[in-house]
């Protein structure tokens, strides 16, 4: 099952410049590893070394944080959006 993966510009440098990718997976987590495996730069930007979600980063399935669903095992189908936004931190 491919999944459209929406990049921000600052990600969009590990994956060959572009904005939109596909991926494979029926869970977070899985598009994450197709993605990795597509685009071996991405690795330190989207998981740990320890394999959960990086803190510093957003990801939502359509319009839902997958941080209050079931994160990395989050599941996902063909008509999902992934969208993945650097969290922005201030004050």
């Amino acid at each position: 099952m491919s999944v459209e993966v929406r990049l921000p510009a600052v990600l969009r440098q590990h994956a060959g410049g572009q904005a939109s990718v596909p991926a494979n997976g029926s869970t977070v987590g899985e598009v994450f590893e197709d993605l990795v495996r597509q685009f071996p730069l991405l690795r330190g930007q989207l998981v740990t070394d320890e394999g959960a979600m990086h803190k510093f980063v957003n990801v939502y399935r359509n319009d839902e944080d997958v941080r209050y669903l079931d994160k990395l095992d989050t599941k996902v189908s063909d008509t999902d959006v992934l969208s993945i936004l650097p969290a922005v931190a201030g004050g």
